[in-house]
């Protein structure tokens, strides 16, 4: 029979914002931390640049606020930004003291001293957006050496419960039981091992369940990226703002075998340059900054090539650098490279864009907190107002980092003032049976990842909008009969999430009557003087 578990705290999500939260509460809390695969299999584990921080003596904080506010292009919010800046320091700190491997300066023959003259002897690099090198690495691997070293640190604490393979279904709420005063009190979870449903009670969830990049059929993202936080929060009564904001990485490697594999900006910060198949550069025609433009630009100007010249890719070519600097600087991107019978240092990278990153998201305030009292959200499926327009390179997993320790600050003394959870009905599946027309669920995956692609892409127009809404309005109606009949499954929540961010993020770029950063339509060319965000809330939709 399926049966119920309690904790103090449940967080859902395993990536760099969910173990950094997990481990702050289990310093006093019982805390469970659910994964949809493995622990630590989400994007952080992808991350190859690194983590942004001002520590170079030639930048200061406000140089880091003032790429990050120009690269959000008038939408960030700027005291969040300087939130995020401000709190960059400790969050290092306390990554440096779980044990995170940055690469040395010694590696690379660079001392870097700090501008509070406490050393950090660590590398630094550069990448778009960024004035200064300010990027702290682990080789070319940083998210998996994060990944790697809070998993350790989570598995030796005892206070921390973690299920593996298990998927959230739905928030459950005061409103949703009957009762009074809204509270988020427990969440409803598929163990995809069993295959039964668990009803978790809490005193309080934390959201952290990283974006929504594979409601598009390119992406660099890991197949759980489907949106999960954003739409059981959006069900649950949250608002969400600037879904229409997805940040396509510009060069993710083209090969039939590649699958996802990113290649690191942080290259193109070491002196990479964009050719076409002909090796001519062609970023100086689109930017000053060239290679070192923010990724919008960068995807956009691949993007009109591509269409211009009816390429599938173009190329990303460093070969003009010294072979051993290559090998040292990205170890792991040459290996794989190599694995698909590319040698980078003499032979430039065949790349195209791809969905990366979702920079909206569930409305928080700078503590995390959602609109649902005891419902935190962090990381990717936060819209906080860092990110603004445009994500700025390495911003994301210091987001992360910081806001999982914020959240669990607030948490830890809220959490004196919530009382225990009412006792949670069990999940019920007594009028579905076994679906026997699976078919339906690919079918549907399929479509949505293809026109969203299509029609709601790197340049969109109206039209292209109108007829993905028009789709998506179709496919919602099938989904939810689909669901209403059948006993779930992982590939069923995910399509049912996937519909829902894919409906968010059609609705929220028609709304957006300009072209701002990420959002670019060519019905609204000129951005408009005042920026102002997409909010959208469940009770007026």
């Amino acid at each position: 029979m399926p049966h119920r578990l309690s904790f103090d705290v449940v967080v859902i999500g395993s990536g760099a914002a969910g173990m950094t939260a997990a481990l702050h509460l289990a310093t006093a809390h019982r805390v469970a931390l659910l994964s949809k695969a493995g622990l630590g299999q989400g994007s952080t584990r992808w991350a190859q640049g690194g983590i942004a921080t001002v520590v170079d003596p030639e930048d200061s904080l406000e140089a880091h606020v003032e790429d990050t506010l120009i690269a959000g292009a008038g939408l960030c919010h700027k005291d969040t930004v300087e939130q995020v800046v401000a709190e960059s320091r400790k969050s290092i700190q306390w990554l440096i003291g779980q044990g995170v491997p940055f690469t040395p300066a010694e590696s690379h023959n660079s001392l870097i001293q700090s501008c509070d003259s406490n050393p950090l002897p660590f590398h630094l690099t550069r990448e778009g957006g960024h004035s200064h090198r300010r990027i702290l690495h682990a080789d070319d691997a940083t998210g998996l050496a994060i990944t790697e070293t809070l998993a350790a640190r989570v598995h030796a604490n005892p206070n921390i419960s973690i299920f593996e393979n298990h998927v959230a279904v739905d928030l459950i709420t005061r409103h949703k039981l009957g009762l009074p005063q809204q509270a988020c009190v427990g969440v409803y979870v598929l163990d995809n091992t069993s295959s039964r449903v668990h009803a978790f009670a809490t005193r309080s969830v934390i959201l952290a369940t990283g974006g929504a990049s594979k409601v598009y059929l390119y992406t660099s993202n890991p197949d759980g990226s489907s949106g999960d936080g954003i739409a059981m929060a959006w069900r649950a009564g949250c608002s969400v703002a600037n879904m229409e904001f997805n940040q396509f990485h510009p060069t993710c490697l083209y090969h039939p075998k590649a699958k996802s594999f990113l290649i690191s900006e942080a290259l193109r910060g070491e002196g990479a340059r964009l050719t076409l198949p002909d090796g001519q550069p062609f970023m100086h025609r689109f930017d000053a900054r060239c290679e070192l433009a923010p990724r919008d630009v960068v995807a956009r100007a691949i993007d009109h090539e591509m269409k211009r010249l009816g390429l599938d890719h173009v190329y990303l070519d460093m070969t003009h650098k010294d072979a051993d600097f290559i090998r040292s600087h990205f170890p792991t991107i040459y290996q794989r490279c190599l694995e698909f019978g590319i040698d980078m240092t003499r032979e430039p990278l065949p790349v195209v864009p791809a969905a990366h990153y979702t920079c909206g998201g569930i409305l928080v305030d700078h503590q995390g907190r959602t609109e649902i009292p005891g419902l935190y959200a962090i990381g990717e499926c936060a819209f906080t107002g860092l990110h603004g327009a445009n994500r700025m390179a390495s911003n994301s997993l210091l987001e992360c980092v910081v806001y999982g320790r914020l959240a669990a600050e607030d948490l830890l003394i809220e959490l004196q003032k919530i009382g225990e959870p009412p006792e949670l009905p069990i999940w019920d599946e007594s009028q579905v049976t076994d679906s026997d027309e699976d078919v339906v669920i690919s079918h549907n995956w399929d479509e949505i990842r293809r026109f969203m692609w299509d029609y709601v892409g790197i340049v969109r127009t109206d039209k292209r909008l109108e007829r993905a809404l028009h789709r998506i309005k179709l496919l919602q109606s099938e989904i939810h009969d689909y669901y209403s009949n059948y006993r779930i499954s992982n590939d069923l929540l995910e399509l049912r999430n996937l519909a829902t961010v894919a409906d968010l993020i059609i609705r929220s770029a028609l709304l957006r009557k300009e072209s701002r950063g990420l959002h670019y339509t060519l019905d609204y060319p000129k951005t408009a003087e005042e920026a102002r965000d997409t909010l959208l809330r469940p009770d007026r939709w």
